[in-house]
């Protein structure tokens, strides 16, 4: 098997398992007072630490959740005033990962004003398409850093100065940044940043949100008062740690890991594009994680291709949308037509991947492509 799906899911670091199984017997709650309680929350703050110093924060800015879903929503829903909702307007983008569409057309049906900004053909926003549709009452600027299904990487730099200028929080969701390149939030000028334990060789069930000091969120859990009054709820302390000690071993790893993903990611690039014929390339060419390659086979879905392979396990899209027959809102949004979406592959790789399974994959693809065509 060639896993070449790291986009949707990443598996445990070796570092992150043994992190695991030392943390079994650290039981405690972290709001205890008593010994067991204290151990269990020095593994929380260890954790809390090392996440803030991979993109660059202090320790209390970072808080816990259980996955970059929930990190989204706390945002979106946290930012504005249901009391009235009729006066506050959020800005996203139409590229943006579900779990930032769908809080936000949830928040529209209550009364918030909500502008979906378009992208061009390599699916980016153009920074002045948000500043024209900033508003008195906009309360959120939120892009994502980068896209799961193209790799594409956002202007958010530029729109983190725009949201400076004009004093609006500005959210980032890094889930498929974050460990992937580097992420800084005070070089990206972002107030908010989500990120997806599970996308860099950490568990499922484990994320964080960044939030600035000053920047005020409504709770989406109400309770004991845990993760500095923005997360209620007894923490995962196993979880958080091994989190923890994958955002540690990212940092290390960040330029190799970078380097090699790059350069099995062109490999892969390079040979299919060979050896089939009119294959298009989805996403930008240059500005996109180095791991991601998009591309669309016209006229062949790209479950065929991939059902006709099943050494190769890579995707037909994001992996939120499996199984469903439908194009892929983010190619819907960059203007691509139906028989070159409907043909998208996301191949996506990671740590677990050498050149020589690389150029196997190349071949199993090409192989079946070229049997589809001859149908």
């Amino acid at each position: 098997m060639i896993y070449l799906d790291h986009n949707a899911t990443t598996p445990l670091d070796p570092h992150v398992k043994r992190e695991i199984e030392n943390c079994f017997n650290i039981f405690g709650n972290p709001s205890s007072t008593h010994f067991f309680g204290k151990q269990a929350k020095e593994k929380i703050e260890l954790a809390r630490r090392s996440v803030a110093d991979l993109i660059g924060c202090k320790p209390d800015e970072v808080i816990f959740t259980s996955c970059g879903t929930e990190s989204n929503n706390m945002v979106l829903k946290g930012i504005v005033d249901l009391k009235e909702p009729e006066k506050n307007h959020i800005i996203i983008s139409a590229v943006e990962h579900p779990s930032v569409l769908n809080p936000a057309f949830y928040l529209m049906k209550l009364g918030v004003k909500l502008t979906v900004l378009k992208v061009d053909r390599y699916g980016i926003v153009d920074p002045d398409d948000v500043r024209k549709q900033i508003r008195k009452e906009t309360k959120l600027i939120s892009i994502m850093l980068a896209n799961n299904e193209t790799g594409t990487i956002e202007p958010v730099e530029e729109i983190g100065k725009i949201g400076k200028e004009y004093g609006i929080p500005v959210h980032t969701d890094a889930s498929q940044a974050v460990g992937k390149i580097p992420v800084d939030v005070n070089r990206l000028n972002v107030d908010l940043l989500t990120i997806a334990g599970h996308k860099l060789y950490a568990p499922k069930g484990i994320g964080a949100l960044y939030v600035r000091g000053g920047i005020r969120l409504e709770p989406l859990l109400h309770g004991g008062g845990q993760e500095g009054g923005l997360r209620s709820g007894t923490e995962n302390v196993i979880f958080s740690s091994a989190f923890g000690v994958a955002c540690s071993v990212a940092k290390r790893r960040l330029k190799e890991d970078m380097e090699n993903m790059k350069r099995m990611r062109d490999r892969l690039q390079e040979i299919l594009f060979s050896e089939i014929d009119d294959l298009v390339l989805n996403g930008h060419p240059e500005k996109r994680l180095p791991n991601t390659l998009n591309v669309s086979v016209p006229g062949i879905p790209g479950e065929e291709v991939l059902r006709g392979i099943p050494e190769v396990i890579a995707s037909t899209g994001s992996a939120c949308h499996e199984g469903k027959n439908t194009i892929s809102h983010v190619l819907s949004a960059m203007g691509v037509e139906e028989k070159v979406a409907i043909g998208a592959l996301r191949f996506s790789t990671g740590r677990t991947n050498s050149m020589e399974q690389i150029e196997r994959a190349a071949e199993l693809i090409i192989s079946q492509i070229k049997k589809l065509r001859r149908k």
